[in-house]
Formats: C-alpha cells, structure tokens, sequence
C-alpha cells in the first residue's frame, strides 16, 4: 500500500511541469485578449453595429466618459459663467477615451455592473447587501461596524449610477484621478478657470471615502476572516473581487475581469494563489458561470507557484 501511495505522489509531481505550461499558455492566451481591449474599446466607441451584449457595455462607458467630462466642465463654471454646452462634454469625453487607463478602467467597472447583474439574475446574489456585508454591519467593534455601513452606501450608489452610466469624479483611483485632471489641463490650456478648478478638485478628493477604497479597508479589516469574502455567494461581488484582488495580489480591476468567462484561467489562479482548494474553487466557478469549465489538476498548482505567474502576468498587462 506505501507502495502504491508512493507511486501515486510521484505520478502527480511527474504531472505539474505539464499542468503549469498548460495553464501558463492559456494565461499569456488571455493576457492577449485583454491587451486588445483598449484598442477595440476605442473602435467600438467611434462606430456601432456592435452585439447587443457589446452594445451595452460601450453605452456604460461612453456614458461614464461623459459623466466625468461633464463634472469637470460643471466644476469650472462660476457665478455668470454660461452653462456647460453639450458639444463641450463631447470633445473632452473624447479626449478622456484617449487615455487607454481611464478606458480600462471604465469597461472594468461596466463589466463588474454586469456580471453582479447577472449574478442577482440568476442566483439572486444582491449587488448591494450581502449577508457577509450584513455581519460586518452588525459587528461589535464599532469601526467595523460604520466602515461596513459606509462601504453599503457606496456600493448602493455604485449600482444606481451604473443604471443611469454615471461615474463620479470621487470615485476614481488616485492615479486615474489626476491622469483625468491632467487630460481636462491640456484639453484648453487657453481658459484661466481650469487651473483654480483643478485645485479645488484636488482639495476635496479623498481616495480612502470612495468605494474601492472603503472595500479595500474593509476586507482589510477582516485579517483573517478575509477567506469569508472568497465564498462568492456569501460575500457578494464587489467584496468577492476586493478580497480576491487583495489575496491574489493584483489589480481590482484584474480581479473583475478574471471573471468573465474567457478568463478561467486567471480566476482559477487568482483563488490557487489565495489559497483555496480545487473543490473550493469549483463552487465559485459555478455560482459564477454554471457552463464554466475549471482548468484540470488546478489543485496540483502550488498556492506560491499560482501567485508567481499571476505576478508574471500582471507585468505584462502593466507593460
């Protein structure tokens, strides 16, 4: 029997060089697919004709784009100053479409809108209170407690400025935030209102009180109990993909995009390189995306050999 238990530990140590090329080449495959996003995102926003499905995610970031425009144009005005001209949002929106980050960062967010729609759909998940998010609510530490209130008053107008396309200037990463002020400075160096409004922008912006930030402290806030915010059903998806962005060590972004369905790959490794186990991770795909296939012997992956490609792949998607 040790024999044989021997023999089976070596067959399965033989089979990982070939399940980690395996994975390795359809991770690169799906790397691909997503550095081709940027560039057919700013087709498919100059044309139409697109898939209904496709339609949908471009309306979202077409509106978001004119969102943040006309934020921007709206915190120029001054008393006496004429009202914001539409044709004005037009060409900065275009402008803000120009930046391939602003636009990877918008469709991250239309997607997320989307699959937590279909999630709510389909397994009835709610977008906005989860029952993890409720525990968190009902905490008896008292930080926790108004930082999980907090994040549910954020999440809640996450999903009802996705229903009407809207993003919120305040909502932006750090980073995304001053790219988009750097994009509105060089649009019309010419008018003299713009570099007071940066500053006034700049002076009331607070990464930490947007959404993303206070998902971030939140899962944060859990240590060890962050796992909890891996059981997808449990958790709800913004949390899903905060932790798992957090335990994987990548991009939030990256972490929404991992699950749509062409990426089951960087899913299955971005909940390897977490930690769970092959059956753990099965009951996420599934709750995900029914009709998903797991990559085969995803369990045969060492946690710290997932997180390595990821990292490796993360670099390539920053380059």
């Amino acid at each position: 029997m040790a024999t044989d238990k021997n023999n089976s530990h070596a067959g399965a140590e033989a089979r990982i060089p070939a399940v980690e090329a395996a994975l390795k080449d359809a991770l690169v495959r799906g790397d691909r697919a997503l550095s081709g996003v940027p560039p057919v995102l700013s087709h498919m926003l100059a044309t139409s004709g697109q898939s209904l499905v496709s339609d949908a995610i471009v309306a979202k970031i077409r509106g978001m784009l004119g969102s943040l425009a006309e934020q921007l144009l709206a915190a120029r005005s001054t008393a006496g100053r004429q009202p914001v001209e539409p044709r004005e949002i037009d060409h900065l929106s275009d402008r803000l479409a120009n930046d391939s980050a602003v636009l990877s960062y918008c469709y991250a967010l239309a997607m997320e809108g989307q699959l937590a729609e279909r999630l709510e759909q389909r397994t009835s998940i709610d977008p906005i209170l989860s029952p993890l998010l409720q525990e968190l609510i009902a905490s008896d530490d008292a930080s926790t407690a108004e930082l999980a209130m907090s994040a549910l008053a954020a999440q809640s107008r996450f999903v009802q400025n996705q229903r009407r396309m809207d993003l919120a200037l305040t909502e932006l990463p750090a980073d995304l935030f001053h790219t988009v002020l750097k994009r509105w400075e060089v649009h019309d160096r010419s008018d003299p209102a713009i570099a007071p409004a940066i500053k006034r922008l700049k002076a009331s912006y607070d990464e930490g009180a947007g959404r993303i930030g206070l998902l971030a402290r939140l899962t944060a806030s859990m240590r060890g109990g962050i796992l909890a915010g891996l059981d997808l059903e449990h958790a709800g998806f913004a949390m899903f993909v905060s932790a798992l962005a957090r335990l994987s060590n990548q991009p939030r972004e990256l972490a929404i995009l991992a699950c749509h369905e062409h990426q089951a790959v960087r899913l299955a490794l971005s909940l390897r390189a977490a930690g769970l186990d092959a059956a753990t991770i099965e009951r996420q795909f599934v709750a995900l995306e029914p009709a998903g296939r797991l990559p085969s012997d995803i369990g045969a992956i060492a946690p710290e050999r997932a997180s390595a490609m990821l990292s490796n792949s993360n670099t390539r998607n920053a380059g």
